[in-house]
């Protein structure tokens, strides 16, 4: 069972007949959590992957960043979810929502220290153990950095990838957001990164608020946001990239110019 290749979308209610009218569209993501574990699929997604279209769970609610350990009902329902879509991988986030029993409702960062370490890595084994297939990490975008930092980003991550044999879901718009926001140089996170473990990359837009550049998923993909992907695809091309829009969708022709302008700066054929 092969990855995800190619330029794709997150598949969203909102937009499924868009998604469906894309001719050479081989894969979309879809948020687990959204899905029963016993089916039925949404029509949509049926379609989809009766046309032979890869569809990745990626999910946004395991807290693997959390120092209590993963709950199983969540890993179990990650995993239903992987075998009925077929998935040949799952997707998470490095970072937590939930401590002492309370719910952030947000992806919540987590202090780059050896104990971080730890617990994301002993929350990944827990998953891996019922996963029916591989998992890919996703670094997160964060607004603050936790003062008992023991490691920068590229030690941190590389660490967590290395110790877990997880994948990683490189979101080169969070990338884009944190250097802008740390006042760094992305390339140097690129540069650093275990850029041979990179499963897919995701490519969003944002924009500034109060000073900060916000990671939206609701705005256009920036120019600074393409040549990164093209600075990455120039060291090591990614097996495919996925367009996230979680809100705010365009009329059609701009979607596709968003998916055009992925497709370009990847080298990868448009799916238009």
């Amino acid at each position: 069972m092969s990855g995800p290749t190619g330029v794709g979308l997150g598949w969203r209610p909102e937009i499924a007949g868009f998604v469906a009218e894309l001719p050479g569209l081989r894969f979309v993501e879809v948020v687990a959590e959204s899905l029963a574990p016993a089916g039925p699929l949404p029509s949509g997604l049926t379609e989809l992957r009766e046309r032979g279209v890869t569809v990745i769970p990626h999910g946004v609610r395991l807290s693997l960043g959390g120092a209590e350990p993963v709950d199983p009902t969540r890993v179990e329902h990650l995993a239903a979810v992987a075998e009925l879509l077929n998935a040949p991988l799952v997707s998470e986030h490095i970072a937590f929502v939930r401590a002492g029993g309370l719910e952030a409702g947000h992806l919540l960062p987590l202090p780059r220290s050896r104990a971080a370490v730890d617990a994301v890595c002993a929350n990944v084994a827990r998953a891996r153990e019922r996963l029916p297939v591989p998992i890919a990490l996703e670094p997160i975008a964060a607004l603050f950095d936790w003062p008992d930092d023991e490691l920068d980003e590229a030690a941190f991550l590389t660490e967590i990838l290395e110790r877990s044999d997880a994948l990683l879901l490189l979101d080169i718009a969070n990338v884009y957001a944190n250097a802008r926001n740390r006042g760094a140089d992305p390339l140097d996170l690129l540069d650093r990164l275990p850029l041979d473990r990179v499963a897919y990359v995701h490519v969003a837009g944002g924009a500034e608020h109060g000073g900060f550049y916000h990671d939206t998923h609701t705005d256009p993909v920036p120019r600074p946001v393409l040549e990164l992907v093209g600075e990455l695809c120039a060291r090591r091309r990614p097996p495919a990239l996925l367009l996230e829009r979680d809100g705010g969708y365009p009329p059609a022709p701009a979607l596709r110019a968003e998916l055009d302008a992925l497709a370009a700066a990847s080298g990868f054929p448009v799916v238009t």
